[in-house]
């Protein structure tokens, strides 16, 4: 499959069978209409009121009419879950007002943690799995602190790490310096990278693709 950084938080991820999904979707994938769309909505830029109507699946990571949101479907040769978090929202806590995306397919599982606000308990980690890919915020401020994240990678163990939601080049450095020799960490030459079971790095990589 291919996985591309849009920017901010939305990545276009396509699977094998051609299937397009994009992350935390604001109204933009790039120039692509995807097959389906996931949104949290802890700002703006995290999802929005007017999705495209070609869209087949808009799923949003917080339920409107209260309570967590519950996604569990197959579309073509991807499955597509969710395990809701709570979030920080206008000073107050939400309970389940973020999800964690979960994409399986190709033999890999890929997981977007989205707005992600606090650590995992292990009654999320139970339900979330074993990610083989991970796409994550390490602004260190409207997310989690960036020591937070890094100890969340740690318990996590993914072999291929995305960071995003960074809002610039010096806190994306502050965040690779917290890392130790527990990750390797690689700058992609361009903003899209092709991944398989085959091809997933032996130890946790952190493969830092252009544009925030």
């Amino acid at each position: 499959m291919t996985i591309r950084f849009i920017g901010h938080a939305t990545f276009l991820i396509t699977t094998p069978g051609g299937v397009n999904i994009a992350t935390d979707y604001d109204g933009w994938a790039g120039g692509v209409t995807p097959d389906v769309v996931t949104m949290n909505h802890a700002h703006t830029s995290h999802y929005t009121e007017s999705p495209d109507p070609a869209i087949g699946h808009v799923l949003r990571g917080w339920n409107p009419e209260g309570g967590p949101a519950r996604h569990y479907l197959t579309v073509g040769d991807v499955l597509i879950r969710n395990v809701p978090t709570d979030i920080r929202r206008f000073g107050t806590r939400e309970e389940a007002g973020n999800s964690i995306f979960i994409f399986e397919t190709a033999n890999l599982c890929i997981g977007h943690l989205g707005h992600l606000h606090h650590v995992l308990a292990p009654e999320d980690l139970a339900t979330i799995g074993q990610l083989d890919v991970v796409m994550v915020a390490v602004d260190g401020s409207y997310t989690m602190s960036q020591d937070a994240v890094v100890e969340t990678l740690k318990v996590l163990k993914s072999r291929l790490i995305l960071p995003m939601h960074y809002f610039g080049m010096g806190t994306l450095q502050r965040f690779l310096a917290r890392l130790d020799e527990d990750f390797d960490v690689e700058v992609n030459t361009g903003a899209e990278t092709t991944v398989s079971i085959a091809t997933l790095p032996k130890s946790p990589k952190v493969l830092v693709l252009p544009g925030f």
